[in-house]
Formats: structure tokens, C-alpha cells, sequence
């Protein structure tokens, strides 16, 4: 029997006044579990208008208080973290412990968002100026929405609500239809924990409700995580529309593996960052960057780890790689594989002859492939330009360190990057020469812990603040300035110049 995923509206699920549906299929077998709602202009509406109801009284809320209610939630996320893994490997297909992973590091953000009371604290200035005082203020923004990829459906949404919620916010999420179901979960936890109905909002569906969202007037602010051109329309749609716009786009994450590197250690870190979560993620390294004679080292190593990758039901807590997350997303990533060949690329491992019934029982039918490794990859190929969003990893060979930076640098996306190396002067060099957003120096997968923001440079960020840490505050925000002086410190008679201190 197939579930119906519904909305989650005013503080209760609701049908919604669509009779859309999408269906939500278990990668692993390829069955169908369950059909998600689609909304409609009138959905959309019904939650801003929830939220905006809720606002007043929410964002007149003591900072102390909201916080209390984060640290509710907090606690029981921790109580069911491993329920949302498991929904998250039902409708996703990551392996059981990378969605454990990444339940906590969505738990990080919500620890730092615990700290709101000190994260809105203001500046003051006495006597700027005679008999004057000078402060400034943190203020929320209103109704904000938040809409989410399909490959992390408890994190992503995590970078965004629970800054936004502490901060005074009220919050609309439209997660991906692909797996829907956490949304649900977390906003069950959010009410369980105590915060008032209409603060969180969750409407299902596509482009009729993003749409819908870009376009309401009482949305102020839009979050977004996707690909490129993707985010590129929710940026320009956004901004045409008067919201102010945080878009994260596309990536194509390089690796520059120097030949000091530690050959058996940098083979790990390739193959975890490149056929994890079957590289379904914006930080996955999909180009190995392999400088000097270090690919007669490593290549034999690569595909031979490759080849014996543990692909399985992502239940197993043997899996290493579970199953591609639609049937569509596999034609896709299979294209590209031909294309890597017709191109000219040296095809190492092919993923495509996986065969998914060696997965685990009832696989057969799942969207199963092995990891690909191609070498001799040159930067004209569409393999290289073009972010594929599957297990795929791609060698690229090089001179030297030069080579190596102006690759990088010469890529349209600039999300992340990571060099490894035992040599402190090259480490440095990189860290300051690259123009990516977020660095590694023998870290795969850089991202940033909850204090610090995550974002990337050049086609990897439309918008001009990252997600989460205390730009995800100022971005949730707005600041005011204050003035005062009293009666008794004001000067006699009109003044009619610029005022200066005095």
C-alpha cells in the first residue's frame, strides 16, 4: 500500500487543494511507496498566509525563548536521528550511515542556531556625539521560504529554518518531491518541541510552487540549493520579484593530488568523495587532478578500489554505495558515460555493467551502477565542463602545480576544492591562489562546520551571502540603526547643516 505525502500547513498535515501527485519510488527495488502531493497557487497561499499570521507574535518573542525552543528540538532530533536516516534511505538510497551522517551534521546547525540570543546581540556607541547615543539591531524579515534538493532532505533544509526560525522568522519549506517524507518528520518534531503553529510551513511540490513562492509578495527572502540553472532563475526571479535571493548552484569539485602525497591515504579520500552517497552530492570530488608522475602511482590503485566497491541495499551497513536516486537520474548519468567515450576519455571501470540484483533481495529492479573511473579526461570534453551528479570520477593529468591552479581557476564553477599534500609551502600557495569557496588541504569534502558558512564562488553562488554560520543570520535579518538624545541635550533652533559629531 502506498502512503499519501501531504503538506503540513498552520501546525497539521493537509491534503491540499491539488489533486497533483508525484509518485515516490524506493531506489533500491524501483516500487513505488508512496504518491506526494503537488501544490497549487492555493496551497502556496494557505501556508504563507499561516506564516504570516504566526509572525507578529513569534518575532515579539524574547531571542531567549525561541532558543529554548531550538534546544527542544535539538533534543529530540537526537532521540530520532536514525528514524530519519532510515526515511532518508528509503526514498533517497544513500547507505544507512552517510544519512546517519548526514542527520548530524543538520543537528550541528540547529546546535548553533541554540545560540541565537548572543548571534542578534547589537553594537553600542555612547555619546557619538554630544548628548547623543548611537545602536544598532538585528530585526527579522518576515515570511521566508526555503527550497531544497532531493539529495539531502534532512541537512540542506536544516541550513536554512532553524536560523531563519530563531532569528524571528515564520518559514515555508518545499522540499524536492523526490523524498518528501523527513519534511513531514521535522515539522512534527518542531511542534512537539513547542513552537506555534504557522512558524514552519511545508508545502510539497515542483515548479507551480516555487513559482508560486518567487512570486507572493509576502515571502520576503528566498533560500535555495540546486543546480546552476536552476539557481540562476531563482536569483533573477526573486530579485525581479523584491526577495532577497540566496541561490547555490552547480559544482564540478576538483582534487589536486601532488606527487609528495600520501598515494594509499589520497585513494581513500578519492574514492570516499567521489562514489559516496553515489555522487549525489555538490561537494562530491568528481576530477582527479593528478600532477607529475603521480598517475603512474595512483591509477592502478584507483581502479582496482573501484572495481571493488561495496554496492549495496543502502540498509546493509556493509554498503559502501547505494543505488542512483531515479530512474531518470540514471539514463542521465549513463549518458554521460557514453558521451565520456565518444569524446575520446579512456574508460577504466564501467559502472554501467553493475548488475543491481547483486545488491541485496528485491534489488533487481532498483537503479543500480558501479562506480566509473575515466583517465586521460582533457578540459574541451563535456565530462569535464558539466556537472554529472553521479559516481563518476574523471582523472585529468598534469604538469605541475601551475597547471594544476590555473585548471581549477579556469573552471565556470568554484564550489569546492581540495589539494593533498605533505608540502606546507604548496599547501599555502593553494589555499591563497585558488578561486573556490571552500578548501581543502588534505579534507575531500571541505564542508564548513556550523559556524562557519557554506557557498562557493563564481556559478556556484548567485546572491552574495552563504548558507548558515553568521551569514546565515545577517541573511535572515535586517540590521536598524538607532539614534537618540533627550530634551535637555538639544541644542536651541533649527540646524540646516549635514549633522557632524560635536
Amino acid at each position: 500500500m502506498t502512503q499519501q505525502i501531504a503538506h503540513f500547513i498552520g501546525g497539521q498535515r493537509a491534503a491540499g487543494a491539488s489533486t497533483r501527485t508525484q509518485d515516490v519510488t524506493n531506489p533500491a527495488t524501483g516500487k513505488v511507496t508512496g504518491k506526494v502531493a503537488l501544490a497549487v497557487q492555493a496551497d502556496v497561499d494557505a501556508a504563507v498566509a499561516a506564516a504570516q499570521a504566526a509572525f507578529p507574535k513569534w518575532a515579539d518573542t524574547p531571542p531567549i525563548r525561541r532558543a529554548r525552543v531550538m534546544f527542544k528540538f535539538l533534543e529530540l532530533l537526537n532521540l530520532h536521528k536514525d528514524e530519519l536516516a532510515h526515511m532518508i534511505t528509503a526514498e533517497h538510497g544513500k547507505v544507512f550511515t552517510d544519512a546517519q551522517g548526514e542527520v548530524s551534521r543538520g543537528i550541528d546547525i540547529v546546535e548553533f542556531a541554540c545560540g541565537i540570543p548572543q548571534l542578534l546581540k547589537g553594537d553600542f556607541t555612547d555619546q557619538v556625539s554630544t548628548g547623543i547615543d548611537n545602536w544598532t539591531l538585528r530585526q527579522p524579515l518576515g515570511v521566508v521560504a526555503g527550497i531544497t534538493p532531493f539529495n539531502f532532505p534532512v541537512m540542506v533544509p536544516m541550513w536554512m529554518f532553524p536560523v531563519a526560525i530563531a532569528a524571528g522568522n515564520t518559514f515555508v519549506l518545499k522540499p524536492s518531491p523526490t523524498d518528501p517524507t523527513p519534511s513531514l518528520r521535522m515539522a512534527e518534531l518542531l511542534k512537539e518541541a513547542g513552537l506555534p503553529d504557522g512558524v514552519f510551513n511545508v508545502v510539497q511540490g515542483d515548479k507551480v510552487a516555487v513559482d508560486a513562492l518567487l512570486e507572493h509578495p509576502d515571502v520576503k527572502a528566498i533560500s535555495f540549493v540546486g543546480s546552476t540553472p536552476i539557481a540562476n532563475y531563482i536569483y533573477e526571479t526573486g530579485a525581479r520579484n523584491g526577495k532577497r535571493v540566496q541561490a547555490l548552484g552547480g559544482a564540478k569539485n576538483h582534487m589536486v593530488v601532488m606527487p609528495d602525497a600520501d598515494i594509499d591515504q589520497t585513494v581513500d579520500a578519492l574514492i570516499g568523495a567521489g562514489y559516496g552517497s553515489a555522487g549525489e552530492r555538490c561537494m562530491a570530488i568528481s576530477v582527479a587532478v593528478l600532477v607529475g608522475d603521480v598517475a603512474d602511482k595512483i591509477i592502478p590503485k584507483l581502479v582496482e578500489r573501484t572495481k571493488t566497491l561495496k554496492v549495496l541495499d543502502g540498509e546493509n551497513l556493509a554498503a559502501e554505495m547505494g543505488p542512483i536516486v531515479t530512474r531518470a537520474a540514471h539514463e542521465r548519468i549513463t549518458g554521460y558515460i557514453a558521451q565520456g567515450e565518444k569524446e575520446g576519455a579512456k574508460l577504466l571501470v564501467d559502472g554501467r555493467q553493475f548488475d543491481g540484483s547483486k545488491a541485496g533481495a528485491g534489488c533487481g529492479d532498483g537503479f543500480w551502477m558501479g562506480g566509473t573511473l575515466f583517465d586521460h579526461v582533457t578540459p574541451e570534453m563535456r565530462i569535464y565542463k558539466e556537472e554529472i551528479f553521479g559516481p563518476v570520477l574523471s582523472c585529468v593529468r598534469v604538469a605541475n602545480f601551475k597547471d594544476a591552479v590555473d585548471l581549477v581557476n579556469g573552471h565556470e564553477f568554484g564550489n569546492g576544492v581540495s589539494c593533498f599534500t605533505r608540502d606546507g609551502n604548496v599547501a599555502r600557495e593553494f589555499g591563497r591562489r585558488i578561486q573556490v569557496g571552500m578548501v581543502g588541504i588534505n579534507v575531500p569534502i571541505p564542508v564548513p562546520m556550523a559556524w562557519h558558512g557554506f557557498g562557493g564562488w563564481k556559478r556556484s553562488l548567485f546572491g552574495d551571502m552563504h548558507a548558515y554560520g553568521e551569514e546565515g543570520v545577517r541573511f535572515y535579518t535586517k540590521q536598524k540603526s538607532i539614534m537618540q538624545r533627550w530634551p535637555e541635550s538639544t541644542p536651541k533652533g533649527a540646524e540646516f547643516v549635514m549633522p557632524t559629531a560635536k
